[in-house]
Order: structure tokens, then sequence, then C-alpha cells
């Protein structure tokens, strides 16, 4: 994947910056925040030594050549702006739940996340997160009306009694039609089921069912099986020898759909399914599997 050299400009790492990592570098060089910074290599705009990196800890060495966006003087930018937040698509709602479809790059809670864009586009400050889903992870997220209504939520998902499927494109050929995997997180059961969609010799597309919700579960599973997810900085390959898995902008990871007992409804089921996102579709032709 070449760079276009003409829209970037060029840091050379000194001695007295040795040992920075990229994202604290980038930051001082811009002088823009540790975040906007996060963004930038988010963006997959950033080279070292002519190399795509993305790894915010990146450390770098003197003698290192840093590359990136030149700032748009015209706009009066530093570096590169996140997508503006649009409006949160809702899956299924009733009197007390609603299931959004959420957008990469953004959090399930706290500042500028899902669940406060939520509260602001419902009108209503009560609205919060009955679970989470990993920044760069799409798909189906339930959301609370009410306090009340979010323990009430939380009471069934601690009985394992939600159905929660997820898509995934992963490295490599997955040979199984089918198998489960049972390796303990952090000490805590977890258990993850595995079907395979549809496969080439260099990736492979996966449907999940979780029984438990361990932090980054399948991506953590999978990677312990050796078919890391795609994108995945943290539990994937850290050097991508095939080209592709570098135009990547995040980890090909969709919870696809959600399905559990309205929780202060019991005649009632809460069903939801999101489609899969434009750049999960681009992933699958780019690597042969798409339609």
């Amino acid at each position: 994947m070449k760079q276009n050299t003409s829209s970037l400009q060029l840091f050379l790492v000194t001695r007295a910056e040795a040992g920075q990592t990229l994202q604290a570098f980038l930051s001082r060089k811009y002088a823009v925040s540790l975040r906007e910074a996060k963004a930038l290599l988010d963006a997959r705009r950033v080279w070292v030594n002519r190399r795509l990196v993305w790894m915010a800890r990146h450390p770098l060495k003197a003698g290192d050549v840093v590359e990136a966006p030149k700032p748009d003087a015209k706009r009066g930018e530093k570096t590169l702006k996140p997508e503006a937040p649009r409006k949160i698509r809702v899956l299924v709602e009733n009197d007390n739940y609603l299931v959004v479809d959420k957008p990469a790059k953004l959090l399930s809670v706290g500042k500028n996340s899902v669940e406060a864009l939520l509260r602001e586009q419902t009108g209503n400050p009560s609205v919060c997160a009955v679970h989470r889903l990993d920044r760069d992870t799409t798909g189906c997220l339930l959301f609370a009306k009410s306090e009340a209504a979010r323990e009430a939520a939380v009471m069934v998902y601690k009985t394992h009694k939600v159905s929660k499927f997820y898509q995934a494109v992963v490295a490599g050929y997955y040979d199984r039609k089918s198998s489960t995997l049972t390796a303990e997180l952090d000490g805590e059961r977890a258990i993850s089921h595995i079907t395979r969609i549809m496969a080439t010799k260099d990736a492979s597309f996966l449907k999940i069912r979780i029984e438990t919700g361990r932090t980054h579960q399948i991506r953590r599973h999978l990677s312990m099986l050796h078919f890391p997810v795609l994108g995945d900085s943290e539990y994937g390959m850290k050097k991508a020898r095939d080209p592709r898995m570098l135009t990547l902008p995040r980890h090909m990871l969709h919870a696809c759909s959600l399905e559990l007992q309205d929780p202060l409804n019991p005649h009632e089921e809460i069903k939801a399914h999101s489609p899969l996102p434009a750049d999960f579709r681009r992933c699958l032709q780019l690597f042969g599997m798409g339609r």
C-alpha cells in the first residue's frame, strides 16, 4: 500500500525524542490532544520508516522517519478530525428498552458516546446502556430507558439467557465447520460457539454465539486459535504481510443479532438484527467473499 507523499509531511525523531510513543510524538508535533493523535492513527495515515503503523504505543527510535498528513491551512486544521457524530439508528424499541445499531469509532458509554448521543437524540437523560461493545465493534446494543429497567435487564444477563450472535472476518482458512471454545479468560468461564460461513485461503467469515460476556471475549478466543480478527491491532497480527489488511479501518467484528425475554414483560421478547455495515462488506469483497 503506497502513501500519497504529496499530502504528507516528514518528521525525524531526534535522540531527545527517542522512546516516546507514536501517539505522544504526534500529539506534540501537531499540538493536539492524545485523543486527536489517536484519531489520526485510527485513520491509518501515519507511516514510520515507510511502514504503515496504527499502534498508539509504538515506540520510536532516534533516526526514525515519521510521515503524517499535512495540516490544511485553509481550513485551519492541525490534524484529521473524527467523523461528526451521526444520528444513532434505533433497531427495536418498546416502553422500557431500545436496541440501537452502534456505529464504529464510538464508545458505548462516556463522553461523546452512543449513550450520550442517544440521551440527546431521545430527550431522555435516563437512557443507559445495559451492556457494552468495544469502540470499533458495530451492531446491536441494548439500552434501558430507566435505571429500574437497566437493573432488571442486568439480572437477565447474569442468567446467560440472552442470545448474542456476532460476525467476524479472521485471518486464515478456518477449516472447521463448527466448534466450541471454552478457554477461561482472566480466570473466568468463557464459552464461544463458532460457525464457519465462508472461507478462502487467506481469510474466513465466521458467526459466533457467546454464552458469556468476558472482556474482548471473541477477539481473545479467536486469537488463541491463531485466527485473529482482521484489523485487530491489540490481539491480532502485529505485522501484516498481506497489504489488503493495511486498508482495514477497524477490527472486523459485528454484533449482528440480540434476543432476550423482555425483563419487565415476560410475555414479550426483544429481538433485533443489524445488517453488515459497509466497511465489513468491503472487507468481505476484498478477500473474495463478497456477493
